[in-house]
């Protein structure tokens, strides 16, 4: 809770204080000696004490200045914390009837990777380390067609009891994916069920689209959050146990998806409320996928490790997918992208945007508690 209290008493001019300068006057000191206080006797929240957070209008900017700007924006969105923590809440794009369900995942620790014995094990899963993660929240689902096709196709966005779609020079500087030459669900259907096939630079135009959109700053989560979420407190090799023969309960793959994917949601949750961590599509993370990547953690606590990339293959891909075996559903499992995900591709030069042989990968979201400089911001959205 020390963020709270520091973003009030920023100058008077920083684009981050609180309260913002749209809703009146920066709090006196004596309000802010008030806050320190209760700060530092546990910050406990007044029992039958609730938050509404107000909607209000956010003005238009030019793009000259665009990052600052967004960061402003997201900064302030920070206020709509109830009770100045974290709780569930649901994203709805503006202009839309999509949403999408978002999951507080508290900071910790955690063993990254997997330990020697585990069964089905790969050298590329240690060796195993501590980890600790900073707050966020993720996705409750994969991110599915209806959301992922506003993103693909914005001029054909419906309007909503009347409402046309928000669009604005952020949103409208963010490049979008062209029009696929195939049919992207290849007949497993789009109701319901997730996007697939997108390349990992396509999934990460859609965080910075959606971050413009709504003024929260969403991005791919690194491999670190993804284990640490998936895991939700457990050391076994499936957050539920280590007995594969329970994945039914929980998972779509080879042994029970009938050769495709399914609708989101349709499994056991984890303890954190998140479905599908393991099967149904595997999930693009951020980071640049090496196998010796963990070595570098022997004796140390990582924190909030992320291998930036440097070249466009190989990316990390965690969870495994419908068509796998179960033990290429663990928690620990690591899977680094190929170009040949784009065989069938007939374009020359091959798309930025598909990986059309990759009918088994998706995606989901993360918004961290803490938001990034604004010259930070294009590391986690921009590279191909």
């Amino acid at each position: 809770h020390s963020r709270t209290y520091t973003t009030t008493v920023l100058p008077a001019d920083d684009p981050a204080i609180m309260p913002p300068k749209s809703e009146g006057e920066p709090l006196s000191e004596s309000k802010t000696q008030i806050l320190k206080s209760w700060i530092r006797q546990g910050a406990v929240w007044p029992e039958g004490v609730k938050l509404t957070p107000r909607a209000k209008e956010e003005p238009e900017t030019e793009v000259a200045g665009a990052k600052s700007e967004l960061r402003k924006r997201l900064m302030a969105k920070l206020g709509d914390l109830k009770g100045l923590g974290m709780e569930n809440y649901t994203e709805t794009i503006p202009g839309t009837s999509a949403e999408i369900e978002m999951v507080p995942i508290p900071g910790g620790s955690f063993m990254m990777g997997s330990p020697k014995d585990e069964k089905g094990r790969d050298p590329d899963e240690g060796p195993q380390h501590k980890v600790k993660v900073s707050p966020f929240w993720m996705a409750k689902f994969e991110i599915t067609w209806q959301q992922y096709e506003l993103f693909m196709y914005p001029e054909e966005t419906p309007e909503v009891e009347g409402i046309k779609p928000y669009v604005g020079k952020l949103v409208d500087a963010v490049g979008r994916p062209t029009a696929p030459y195939v049919e992207m669900s290849f007949g497993m259907g789009k109701d319901g069920f997730p996007a697939i096939s997108m390349t990992q630079y396509a999934a990460r135009k859609f965080c910075e689209w959606l971050s413009a959109k709504t003024g929260h700053y969403y991005r791919l989560p690194t491999e670190a959050e993804w284990e640490y979420a998936c895991r939700a407190g457990s050391s076994t090799a499936y957050w539920f146990g280590d007995d594969p023969e329970k994945l039914d309960e929980y998972a779509w793959y080879k042994g029970n998806s009938n050769f495709k994917y399914h609708k989101v949601g349709t499994k056991k949750p984890n303890p954190w409320g998140l479905y599908n961590m393991h099967g149904n599509v595997a999930e693009w993370c951020l980071d640049q996928y090496d196998p010796d990547y963990y070595e570098q953690f022997k004796g140390v606590v990582a924190q909030n490790p992320y291998n930036v990339p440097t070249s466009e293959y190989p990316r990390s891909v965690r969870g495994g997918s419908w068509e796998d075996e179960p033990a290429d559903l663990r928690s620990a499992v690591r899977r680094g992208s190929k170009r040949a995900w784009k065989a069938l591709d007939p374009q020359l030069p091959k798309s930025r945007w598909y990986h059309t042989s990759a009918q088994f990968l998706g995606f989901r979201i993360v918004r961290p508690l803490n938001i990034p400089s604004a010259d930070e911001l294009p590391k986690y959205w921009t590279r191909e």
